[in-house]
């Protein structure tokens, strides 16, 4: 039987069983890979379902529960029937937060709307994928925000990290902006209860980190600067050190790609003292990582092998279930290519286009930003390397990815790889490259 708005989820405690909240998590990460869904579940998702806070799954969620066990109805899982949740709210008469509601999953998100973001990429075919629409004079917020709105922030960052993951940020950058402002729009109204306020200030310091980065990824360093301060200052006022540590590394990798590698080398270094006492060892690897890049842009070979050594040992002591909702992109695919960069700073193209291939090779497809970053950076490895065929060859594939993936920063690495190729063009595979990438 359906759980009730207040009790527990006794049904889906059962089936947790023996495993703790955050193995449990764990399983249902690996079963949304499984059916190419992405979900960023965590121990907290767990017991807010256990508890009965989550009366039913958004539809990401429910395809992966239903996957996870087969044979049973979201009922025989303790969920309420989708209609009885949104029927309620509509009685209530509660507003929906603006512009946060529409990230929402809809059902069945339209395949058409898909196939033209993939086909397009314009901010409007974006806008309608995530079904977002502007403030207007007409949309108030509500006097106290509440659990439903706290709840709609935290699923407004899965759902812009969900489609970057997809798509790349270049056509969710300026309407992703809107969300964020509703987000600190709700903060300044505050919060029903401490511990709603608690999640909002999380929430929003993450969706300023998520916009941030879609600025990042798109070529705006400026405005992801902004970004991601603001995220920073946000963990300072709540003291919410994982926030902090997120905020750090992304403005690590930011001051690296700005030509900054000293700043790199600090705000790393600030994020590791954040994360030192959240127990999860693949934050400080990222956080490892991304000091040894700051290193490598300051040509200290010692330094950034010291790095990488440390961020290869706290890789190896594995998953845990602190590691954060936001890091389900980092994994060996991940740190190859981020030592790639080191050893493409220090000048050995042929070494750094051998971990580059390897992170392409071990990346998971439904990543496809991804899969197109790191193939761009294994062309780019090459053809400075000296291999201007098989440079080439990579270059093809990235341009066949870039029909799904839109990403300033993955084509700015082409247009560099392609200036390289340039004196090779004489080559049939290279002069093919070049005028396919001309003409894209």
């Amino acid at each position: 039987m359906a759980a009730s708005p207040h009790s527990p989820n006794s049904s889906f405690r059962r089936l947790r069983g023996a495993r703790s909240p955050a193995e449990f998590a764990a399983a249902v990460r690996r079963a949304a890979r499984e059916i190419g869904e992405t979900v960023s579940c965590d121990a907290r998702y767990i017991g807010r379902v256990e508890s009965g806070e989550i009366r039913c799954p958004n539809y990401a969620y429910e395809r992966v529960f239903l996957h996870m066990f087969p044979g049973h109805t979201l009922a025989d899982l303790g969920f309420c029937a989708r209609e009885a949740v949104r029927g309620r709210s509509a009685q209530r008469g509660a507003p929906a937060p603006p512009s946060l509601s529409h990230l929402i999953h809809r059902p069945k998100e339209s395949d058409v709307l898909r196939r033209a973001f993939m086909a397009g990429g314009s901010a409007t075919v974006a806008a309608a994928t995530l079904g977002l629409a502007p403030l207007g004079d007409s949309r108030r917020l509500p006097s106290r925000a509440g659990e439903s709105e706290a709840a709609a922030v935290e699923e407004a960052v899965r759902q812009i990290r969900l489609l970057d993951d997809r798509h790349g940020a270049d056509a969710l950058y300026r309407r992703a902006a809107e969300p964020l402002r509703t987000a600190y729009a709700l903060l300044d109204a505050g919060a029903t209860r401490q511990s709603t306020e608690d999640r909002l200030h999380a929430g929003a310091g993450e969706l300023a980190v998520s916009v941030g980065w879609l600025a990042h990824d798109s070529g705006r360093f400026e405005d992801a600067r902004s970004h991601y301060a603001e995220a920073l200052a946000t963990a300072r006022v709540s003291g919410d050190p994982a926030l902090e540590a997120h905020a750090f590394s992304n403005m690590a990798f930011l001051a690296r790609d700005c030509g900054r590698p000293r700043e790199s080398v600090r705000a790393a270094q600030a994020g590791r003292r954040a994360a030192r006492s959240l127990g999860s060892p693949r934050l400080l690897s990222l956080l490892a990582l991304r000091e040894a890049g700051g290193w490598a842009g300051l040509d200290d070979r010692r330094a950034c092998e010291d790095a990488l050594a440390r961020a290869h040992t706290e890789f190896s002591r594995g998953a845990a279930g602190a590691d954060p909702e936001w890091m389900s992109f980092f994994g060996e695919a991940e740190l190859e290519s981020l030592e790639s960069r080191c050893w493409a700073a220090l000048g050995e193209h042929a070494r750094a286009a051998r971990h580059a291939r390897r992170a392409a090779d071990l990346q998971d497809p439904h990543f496809a930003r991804n899969v197109a970053l790191y193939t761009a950076e294994l062309a780019d490895n090459l053809a400075h390397a000296g291999a201007p065929d098989e440079a080439a060859w990579a270059g093809g594939r990235v341009l066949d990815l870039l029909a799904e993936v839109q990403s300033t920063r993955i084509r700015s690495i082409l247009a560099g790889t392609a200036k390289t190729l340039v004196p090779h063009q004489r080559s049939p595979r290279v002069g093919a490259f070049l005028i396919r990438h001309a003409t894209a």
